[in-house]
C-alpha cells in the first residue's frame, strides 16, 4: 500500500513538472462574429422622430409612408436608381423602408450621421432643426 502511495506521489509531481514546463497555449477562438451594423442608431432615432417608431404610419398630407416616412418622389427615385419596381404600400414593409433608407444613407455617409438626417429630411435650414430632434435619440 506505501508503494502505491509513492508511486501516486511521485506520478503527481512529474505531471506538476511537465505542466510547469510545457510551453502555455494561450489562443483566442471566436466561434461567431455578429455583423457590423453602423447605421442602427441612426435608423432607430429617425423612427422616432418621424413616426415614433410606427411601421404602420402614413401621412395624407405629404403621402409620406412607413417608419422612415418615405414619399412618392424618394420612391420612384430608388426605383429609377435600382430597377426596383416597389409600390407605396410596399412601405409599410419595415425591411423594404430600411433598405430604401440605407441605399441613401450609404451615398450620403458613410458614419456621417448629421449629414445623413439632414439629408434624409430634405435641405434647407429647417434640416437643422430636423438634426437638433434626431440627436436626442441617437
Amino acid at each position: 500500500m506505501v508503494i502505491i502511495k509513492k508511486y501516486v506521489l511521485v506520478l503527481v509531481l512529474l505531471l506538476i513538472t511537465l505542466n510547469a514546463l510545457a510551453p502555455s497555449r494561450q489562443s483566442l477562438v471566436i466561434l461567431e462574429t455578429s455583423p457590423v451594423k453602423p447605421y442602427d442608431r441612426l435608423i432607430h432615432a429617425i423612427g422616432i422622430v418621424e413616426t415614433g417608431g410606427d411601421t404602420l404610419s402614413y401621412n395624407p398630407v405629404e403621402e409620406a409612408t412607413g417608419y422612415f416616412q418615405i414619399r412618392p418622389v424618394r420612391l420612384a427615385d430608388y426605383n429609377k436608381r435600382t430597377g426596383k419596381d416597389y409600390k407605396m404600400k410596399d412601405l409599410f414593409s419595415y425591411r423594404i423602408s430600411e433598405e430604401i433608407f440605407l441605399y441613401y444613407a450609404k451615398m450620403m455617409g458613410p458614419y456621417n450621421y448629421e449629414k445623413i438626417a439632414r439629408g434624409w429630411n430634405g435641405s434647407g435650414k429647417k434640416t437643422y432643426l430636423y438634426w437638433n430632434r434626431v440627436k436626442k435619440y441617437l
